[in-house]
């Protein structure tokens, strides 16, 4: 194994260890509905612009 298969397998390791991280974040705040705004969309990602939909 040289360096070059070393630096590959980490490059793997870490990107594998990311996507698992981000998923249970996102399966971890749907199940508990943080910032929910009651129509069923978890309500993280939401910014200040959902709220010019609701004034009119």
């Amino acid at each position: 194994m040289n360096q070059s298969d070393l630096l590959f397998l980490v490059l793997i390791l870490i990107t594998l260890s990311t996507l698992t991280v981000i998923v249970v974040q996102l399966v971890r705040s749907r199940r508990r509905g943080d910032g929910s705004t009651g129509d069923g969309r978890a309500g993280w990602w939401e910014g200040p612009w959902d709220d010019d939909d609701r004034k009119r």
